[in-house]
């Protein structure tokens, strides 16, 4: 289930990055750019990688949010350990569900 999480991420921000990325350089010429008042002294093909990764790290950053934050509460209160391996205590360590 983790793998395919990867996947819910990854693909969609990807075909995000790229439009976000046709758009912003359809606007400006990388040419024009600067950053701190200087400008950037990169090849036009270099500054559009940077730019595509730059938007593929974004909105990775925000789908990898949105799958975060729609964890069921079951999800969440999981407890990592096998029963048996539970500290002595544990109201759950008899079961096989339900979090320690």
């Amino acid at each position: 289930m983790k793998n395919i999480r990867f996947v819910w991420i990854l693909w969609p921000s990807f075909i995000v990055a790229a439009f976000a990325n046709g758009v912003f350089f359809t606007l400006f010429d990388p040419q024009e750019l600067m950053v701190l008042g200087e400008p950037v002294m990169l090849t036009r093909i270099a500054v559009y990688s940077i730019g595509f990764f730059a938007f593929w790290a974004v909105t990775a950053a925000a789908s990898a949010l949105t799958c975060f934050i729609q964890r069921s509460a079951a999800q969440v209160n999981q407890c990592p350990l096998e029963p048996g391996e539970r500290p002595a205590g544990c109201p759950k360590r008899e079961e096989s569900g339900g979090c320690c």
